[in-house]
């Protein structure tokens, strides 16, 4: 049967989804408030999902919980109009709590919810070479195995309801966060004592205080190339959703909450739409420093 796959959101992480399916010989259909996205995939072979009935599958490839249920179940949601025993790949970080509950609201139209965040950034989604972070049912994650191979080369099944995926990329995204405060800091900490960003990426890269935040960011620092593959504003978002699942539970996470103001300041310093190695930039207006093509 001829599989008919949706994309909802095609920024860097969504595109190149839908270039990955595309590439497996899928119909794909594409949408973005951004229409320029939805022509430059029609460009590459896709459609546009407006008014497209009976899916097969839809990637949602979204913002925020907000934008997901907005995208299921708002003012021309796509759940009501897919076909039975079709199923959602809900990629956006979110809450547990809310995974299970599109869960159970996909389940009243007989539409399966997969609760598959990702995790590789928009180079690996271009190649189909993501990681997949996903709970649900076992009928979920064989409606899904279409989009799951052309999209990824590692899935890890944690459950078989939704919220276990998200609750484990909510562990990732706060090493991730984390790790990309602290590459920031040591690099510009680096620079007070002399120790130029490409010497700190050839010694540390090699040392035991590397990180894979460190090996793939610090390069961009040291390029001076600030082009988002995954923007500023990403982290305000996504680790606050790690203190608000923190303070459901009554747990402390202070290396989140540093990581977090850091992000904030360089949102609110005009940095939010920048690559997120620009949190460096941060560091090193407060120590007075200069880094590498920025003037």
């Amino acid at each position: 049967m001829e599989q008919k796959i949706g994309v909802y959101g095609l920024g860097a992480m969504g595109f190149g989804i839908a270039q990955s399916l595309l590439k497996n010989g899928y119909k794909v259909f594409g949408y973005d408030v951004n229409v320029k996205q939805v022509e430059r995939l029609c460009a590459e072979g896709g459609k546009a999902a407006a008014n497209v009935l009976e899916l097969n599958a839809v990637c949602i490839v979204v913002l925020n919980a907000q934008q997901t249920e907005q995208v299921l179940f708002g003012q021309n949601g796509v759940v009501p109009t897919m076909a039975s025993g079709a199923v959602v790949v809900s990629c956006a970080t979110v809450d547990p709590s809310f995974a299970k509950k599109m869960e159970k609201k996909c389940a009243e139209y007989n539409v399966l919810y997969l609760d598959a965040p990702i995790s590789g950034g928009a180079v690996k989604a271009a190649r189909g070479a993501l990681s997949v972070i996903a709970s649900g049912t076992d009928d979920a994650f064989i409606a899904a195995a279409p989009v799951l191979d052309a999209i990824a080369t590692t899935v890890f099944k944690l459950g078989d309801t939704a919220g276990a995926g998200s609750a484990m990329k909510a562990v990732n995204q706060l090493l991730a966060g984390v790790h990309l405060a602290a590459m920031a800091e040591a690099l510009t900490f680096g620079m007070t004592q002399g120790i130029s960003p490409e010497k700190f990426v050839d010694v540390i890269t090699q040392c035991a205080g590397t990180s894979w935040m460190l090996e793939d960011r610090a390069p961009h620092i040291v390029l001076g190339d600030y082009t988002p593959h995954s923007s500023v504003d990403i982290w305000p978002k996504d680790l606050g959703i790690v203190l608000e699942i923190a303070k459901s539970v009554n747990f402390s996470a202070p290396l989140t909450t540093v990581a977090l103001q850091q992000f904030f300041k360089a949102s609110s310093a005009g940095l939010g739409r920048e690559d997120d190695a620009a949190i460096a930039k941060i560091y090193a207006l407060d120590a007075g420093i200069t880094l590498p093509g920025v003037s």
